[in-house]
This record gives structure tokens, C-alpha cells and sequence, in this order.
């Protein structure tokens, strides 16, 4: 198979990742200092690091399937499977408690989502095992600001918002929810 798209031809970089070549290139850096170079005594990787980082990186901005993102590089769809489970942890941005200015508006709301774990997962409204997540966004931008560890399905709105922490994120900020947040405090 042929590689189509590398990081060698940086024209490619913005179209599918949507960064500008030096951002792209501090990532890589990142990525490599994280451990994302070749670690251990097995195979050597087919791709340079690179090449995996921006694979990643279109995996995750294009949606395709890892079949596609494979022919796109030249390489099998397992290859491409190892590669982002190799790299996706070490693109995960480290969590950070964001200090709000006062006239900052956060929209905050749960929502059900079904899974087969249920060590963290109840029964809940919609007769499917589930856990509660709690997602924050910012009024204005209509960017996630925050989204809480999952909470049992069962568990109501205003509960799931103190016990997934989300609260802890909106501190010192207005903010809006729906009539299932009634008498939480904040």
C-alpha cells in the first residue's frame, strides 16, 4: 500500500487536523516527550512519530473508520488501531480547574448514556443500564467547559451534579440549567 498523506508534506497537515504546521509540530514534541517514541524491544513502528501523531489526528477530527485512516497511510487497519491506542493517551490534555470572571454564563445538563459496565452503571428511565454524565458548556462560545465523571443512571440531575464534581468546575460563575437542577446550591 501507498501512503497518501504525511507530515513530510506539511500542505496536508491543516486540511485534516485543522492545526497550523507550527502547532502541529509542538505537538509532535509533546507527543515524543510523553513517550511516544519507540519504547521497549519490539517492533519498530512503520510510521515515524509524526506521521502517527497526525494519523491520530485525523482519526479523530474526520471520523473516519480506522479502515479508511489506513489506506489513507499506507498501513493495515490493525496498524492503524495500535497506533491510536498508543497515542490517543498522550494527546489527552491534562485537567485543568479554570477560574471563571462573574459575568461568565455556563450551561450545565445531564444526559443518559447506555453501557455494559455496571460496576458504575444502574438501571435508569429508559430501562437500559446506564450512568448519568454531567456536561458543561460556556454560554457564549458553545464550548465544553467541563464534563463530570460518571454517576450512576439512577441518580437525578441535581445529585449527579455535586457528586461528578461538574460543580467544583463552575465555581464562581452564573449558572443555567434545567428544572432537574432545582435547589442545588450554586
Amino acid at each position: 500500500m501507498e501512503q497518501v498523506i504525511s507530515a513530510d508534506r506539511p500542505e496536508w497537515v491543516p486540511v485534516f487536523t485543522g492545526l497550523s504546521v507550527p502547532v502541529f509540530r509542538k505537538l509532535v514534541r509533546v507527543v515524543a516527550r510523553r513517550g511516544g517514541e519507540q519504547t521497549g524491544t519490539g517492533r519498530r513502528w512503520g510510521l515515524p512519530l509524526a506521521d502517527r501523531v497526525l494519523l491520530v489526528a485525523v482519526y479523530y477530527r474526520t471520523n473516519l473508520t480506522f479502515r479508511q485512516v489506513a489506506l489513507l497511510f499506507g498501513i493495515s487497519k490493525s496498524a492503524a488501531g495500535r497506533v491510536v491506542d498508543h497515542l490517543a493517551p498522550l494527546l489527552a490534555l491534562a485537567p485543568v480547574t479554570r477560574k471563571h470572571s462573574p459575568d461568565t454564563v455556563l450551561i450545565v445538563d445531564g444526559t443518559l448514556v447506555p453501557t455494559h459496565d455496571r460496576t458504575m452503571s444502574a438501571s435508569s428511565k429508559n430501562y437500559r443500564y446506564s450512568v448519568n454524565m454531567q456536561v458543561v458548556i460556556d454560554a457564549n462560545t458553545r464550548l465544553v467547559v467541563a464534563v463530570g465523571d460518571p454517576t450512576p443512571g439512577n441518580r437525578n440531575d441535581c445529585r449527579a451534579y455535586t457528586d461528578s464534581g461538574v460543580d467544583e468546575q463552575c465555581r464562581g460563575a452564573n449558572v443555567m440549567a434545567d428544572g432537574g437542577y432545582q435547589g442545588t446550591p450554586g
